[in-house]
């Protein structure tokens, strides 16, 4: 109704649609008058959302604004929303575009646009508004650092959103430091023992305290509908395999100190094939081996630890089960593993070679980096950040129907709740009001609510974190993810705006620290330990928004 008041516009429709980036953002559609023909895209676009932005609130301002010449409708006449066109990439010109000026400028919107998928960013663009969000804030700052030399704090970001502004900080903070270079993460011998990441050594030593556990697999179902190439699809799994060498990696203990070997690139992946199709109870017996495979452990030592079963249920349809440690993957992996896995099935299956570009490094090389690089200085600054931030704090004890056992068991089940589409959106106006991301408003929320269960002001939340601030790592497969323990301070009654606040200080503060370990921080904190709890924190947060799991 609004889009019509506008003198250009005759007709006008609003829909919510998915960008190439995967997140949704209104797109208006507009049937313009004659005289609005001859402008251009950026140009309608920044006249329609200065005449919107006047009158309604931001959250309901569009993303972009595609000018049609009729609005598409059914035989019944109702209005055809797929046959509206996808929006061409200057009508994503969330203000009148004004090309980047400038080195700075210039690299920034080519990083802007590799990782919205919005090809054409302009100086007065808002990162948040284009879709971004604080994972998407630690990739521009990886990528920052290599195209112009400049650790870019997150805070930094989060106050500068438009990209002049933006490039205006970082060109501020070159001028007092010039530019600065992470060291490279560059390939080690084979021919010595290969060392674990931090985060694999705490794995392999829960694995010895709990030795044949099954807590930590990853599985994953796929069913495959239609003529599978069998052929094509060994090969495939044959290639990631090779292709990775944390897939191949072994885990061999001498004198109690553990280091890594990697299997051969010709190892195989080892598949069992089962055959259901003359099984009237197919599913049954489908869900007995997804049962049985999550019950059988993997040998670190011998390997390798990872494997599937491919069931066929019908000539045209398999279900493959894939199950993973989690030492040598974690969930952006999974999406990496899928990609690759896709990619390779469709090239082998039409007769065509590789199609995947050769990874510069392994994950044998970044565990090696990470020891080199978290040292010295900045371990000691990472250090005191968490020792800080955390030291004193106290048990979560929430009001339960029985006593927490005496040792942890891990028994669980799963209580779904669902967010529909207008309190989403509500949260989303919210967070853009209060200059925070959808994930901090919900851990915002998630306190408030803990606090009023627990009568406590004081809390500790568990939050994964990708950890893969290195542009060269995002494509390999691999154990990253990290722990963060976010303290959120609830003292005092803070009101929503105040608690949102204090949430996003404390939240970018943790991912400018996420680097160290968390087995780290909790020696370096030694809060009093038991077995029937967790150390630090009680309860978690998982937010996964990545392309391929984090905030």
């Amino acid at each position: 109704a609004k889009l019509c008041e506008h003198a250009f516009v005759r007709e006008a429709v609003v829909v919510a649609r998915q960008s190439r980036a995967g997140d949704k953002h209104l797109i208006a559609y507009v049937v313009c008058a004659p005289e609005a023909s001859e402008d251009d895209g950026g140009g309608l676009a920044g006249a329609l959302r200065a005449h919107l932005s006047s009158r309604l609130p931001d959250y309901m301002v569009p993303a972009a604004f595609v000018p049609i010449a009729a609005l598409p409708l059914t035989p019944n006449g109702k209005l055809d929303r797929n046959a509206l066109p996808a929006p061409a990439d200057q009508a994503y010109a969330l203000a009148a575009y004004e090309a980047p000026q400038g080195a700075v400028e210039t690299a920034l919107a080519q990083i802007w646009a590799e990782l919205l998928g919005v090809e054409r960013i302009g100086r007065h663009d808002h990162f948040f508004e284009l879709g971004g969000h604080s994972l998407l804030a630690v990739q521009v700052s990886s990528r920052l650092s290599q195209a112009v030399g400049v650790d870019l704090p997150l805070s930094t970001l989060f106050a500068t959103p438009v990209l002049i502004d933006l490039a205006s900080s970082i060109l501020e903070l070159l001028s007092r430091s010039g530019p600065q270079q992470l060291p490279a993460i560059a390939a080690v011998s084979r021919l010595e023992p290969l060392v674990l990441s931090f985060a694999q050594q705490r794995l392999w030593f829960l694995a010895q305290l709990n030795e044949g556990s099954t807590n930590y697999h990853i599985p994953l179902a796929l069913r495959l509908r239609g003529a599978l190439d069998r052929s094509a699809w060994q090969r495939s799994l044959d290639r990631l395999l090779a292709r990775h060498e944390a897939l191949r990696s072994v885990f061999v203990a001498t004198q109690g100190k553990p280091h890594v070997e990697v299997l051969p690139p010709e190892a195989g992946l080892p598949i069992v094939d089962h055959d259901l199709r003359q099984r009237s109870d197919a599913e049954a017996a489908l869900l007995d081996l997804c049962h049985e495979e999550g019950r059988t452990p993997f040998d670190l030592a011998r390997g390798p630890l990872i494997r599937g079963h491919l069931v066929r249920m019908s000539d045209e349809e398999h279900v493959f089960l894939l199950t993973q440690h989690h030492i040598v993957s974690d969930g952006w992996s999974m999406g990496v593993l899928l990609r690759e896995l896709s990619q390779l099935y469709r090239a082998f299956a039409a007769g065509q070679d590789d199609p995947l570009p050769a990874l510069a490094i392994q994950y044998p090389d970044y565990a090696a980096w990470q020891r080199q690089w978290l040292s010295g200085e900045r371990l000691q600054k990472q250090a005191q950040y968490w020792r800080s931030a955390l030291s004193g704090t106290t048990r979560l004890v929430l009001p339960t129907d029985r006593a927490r056992p005496a040792q942890q068991s891990f028994a669980a089940a799963t209580v779904p709740i669902i967010i529909d589409a207008d309190l989403t959106r509500e949260l989303k106006r919210l967070s853009l009001q209060h200059g925070t991301t959808l994930f901090m408003t919900v851990q915002a929320a998630w306190a408030a609510v803990l606090s009023r269960l627990s009568g406590q002001d004081d809390l500790v939340i568990g939050v994964p974190s990708a950890n893969r601030g290195r542009r060269e790592i995002e494509e390999l497969i691999g154990f990253f993810v990290n722990t963060l323990a976010l303290r959120l301070d609830l003292s005092g009654e803070p009101s929503v705006s105040e608690l949102l606040e204090r949430t996003r200080r404390t939240t970018l503060a943790a991912q400018e620290h996420q680097d160290l370990p968390f087995e780290q921080v909790v020696e370096i904190v030694q809060p009093p330990r038991a077995l029937d709890h967790t150390p630090l924190l009680q309860v978690m947060l998982a937010w996964e928004n990545n392309a391929a799991g984090s905030l």
